[in-house]
């Protein structure tokens, strides 16, 4: 099976530079929720039609090479842009035609539709709309399909007709190849329609089934930001209700957002306001607090991350407790049971089981063995300006509040590092490091105080 793609269009009502096709739903751009689509439907060939924008829309999906690119230079409608992938279209194969502004068809859908075109010549998916504005009717003589008329041309009769077409279509390549030939610009737009090809099959007297989705939202498309913004929440409350069939617990199903994949194990718990990003896997009774973003992330069973957490590509063991207020950069790794606290950032670093840095400090390119305190306020020095160094601390090990270990250091198991302390150099394992200080008490001082008013 052919797949073609059409994605050139500029989009003038988004009021954006930016190629429609590119904007984001879910994270992901809107033509790259059709390419996904189409992949899973395993097609021979898959061509995108670009236009608007440039090179802007191949550059984005840059490397991935089962994806043709054909362009429209000029866009002079949907049968033309079309056209432009006669060269590159198996005779021998269907050819499915998909729109790149209309992302949430589903793969079951597009699964119905393609039965309907093995019973007959070719076959369109349809819709059956209670205010068809805007989209192509679909004209029937005794039940039978006779043709397609878009909005501008169509009679006041004609636009009273709820069935429209959405824009999808599924036909045999060499017949559909002569009709492209035939079409003609003689129109209100002055363009050449793809829709005009089904009058050219029923002229010939072919058989033109349908299909219908089981949602209308899975045929609407995006022409403005209004538009973009009510997908977007029609595809957050599907994804939802898909979870929440899963048995996940959302405290409010309309403040959840899934820019990615979300895997979440049994009794799972995510409060109000929380972003998930890329792929995260939530292990069996994870509990999420409210307004965290979470993105490529693996967290284990059992732990609880408490509200106003940002986790980025890392890995969190089971029974852990994150936050409130924590940041868990690229990089790390954290064992069973080790607890992250509020305002505590981590980056490039390992921690080991039952480890605890439960305030205010920052651990950057760290091993952290077992059983290990940081204080509040503990900095690891990393950076020398040029290069990055790692601090290696080993298992028992208590860091004293606001101490700062310059790397490379290294300190030993079982060892004690003072409070206010600066590491410049290994502490062996078993002793305690500080930096000697003398504290003046002073007799007969007192407080400066404010002039009275």
């Amino acid at each position: 099976m052919n797949i073609v793609i059409l994605a050139a269009g500029m989009g003038k009502r988004m009021r954006s530079e930016i190629p429609k096709v590119l904007h984001p739903l879910a994270g992901t751009p809107l033509v790259g929720h059709v390419i996904e689509v189409a992949r899973a439907l395993g097609p021979s060939r898959l061509i995108v039609i670009y236009g608007h924008g440039g090179s802007l829309v191949p550059d984005a999906f840059a490397g991935q090479d089962d994806l043709h690119w054909v362009r429209q230079e000029l866009q002079l409608g949907t049968g033309h842009a079309v056209a432009q992938t006669i060269p590159y279209l198996d005779d021998s194969d269907t050819t499915l035609v998909l729109s790149g502004d209309v992302p949430l068809t589903r793969q079951t859908t597009l699964e119905r539709l393609m039965a309907a075109a093995a019973s007959s010549a070719m076959a369109l998916l349809t819709v059956n709309l209670a205010d068809p504005k805007g989209y192509g009717r679909i004209l029937r003589s005794e039940g039978r399909i006779t043709g397609i008329v878009e909005e501008k041309d169509a009679t006041p009769e004609q636009r009273r007709i709820a069935e429209v077409y959405s824009g999808i279509l599924v036909a045999p390549t060499a017949s559909l190849k002569r009709w492209l030939g035939q079409l003609s610009n003689d129109n209100a737009q002055g363009e050449y329609y793809l829709t005009d090809v089904i009058g050219f099959a029923a002229g010939e007297g072919l058989l033109i089934g349908t299909a219908q989705p089981d949602a209308i939202w899975e045929t609407l498309g995006v022409n403005s930001k209004t538009q973009l913004a009510e997908l977007e929440r029609i595809h957050q409350l599907d994804v939802a209700r898909r979870l929440l069939e899963e048995g996940v617990t959302l405290m409010d199903p309309a403040r959840l957002d899934v820019r990615g994949r979300l895997s979440c194990g049994s009794d799972v718990t995510i409060d109000v306001g929380c972003v998930f990003e890329g792929d995260v896997v939530l292990g069996n009774h994870v509990r999420i607090g409210a307004h965290c973003v979470i993105a490529n992330a693996h967290i284990g069973e059992g732990t609880l991350v408490e509200p106003l957490c940002h986790i980025d590509r890392a890995i969190i063991g089971a029974r852990a407790h994150i936050g409130p207020y924590a940041r868990l950069r690229p990089g790390t790794d954290l064992g069973r049971e080790v607890h992250i606290g509020n305002f505590v950032e981590i980056k490039n670093s390992q921690m080991a089981d039952a480890s605890k840095a439960n305030h205010l400090s920052y651990v950057g390119d760290a091993t952290v063995g077992e059983r290990v305190n940081i204080g509040a306020g503990t900095i690891t020095c990393n950076y020398d300006g040029a290069s990055k160094h790692r601090t290696i601390i080993g298992d028992d090990v208590h860091i004293g509040s606001d101490t700062q270990l310059v790397a490379p250091v290294h300190v030993g198991a079982g060892a004690t590092v003072g409070a206010g302390t600066t590491v410049w150099r290994d502490v062996p394992p078993g002793t305690l490091a500080l930096n000697e200080k003398t504290q003046v008490n002073r007799t007969g001082w007192h407080r400066p105080q404010k002039p009275k008013k």
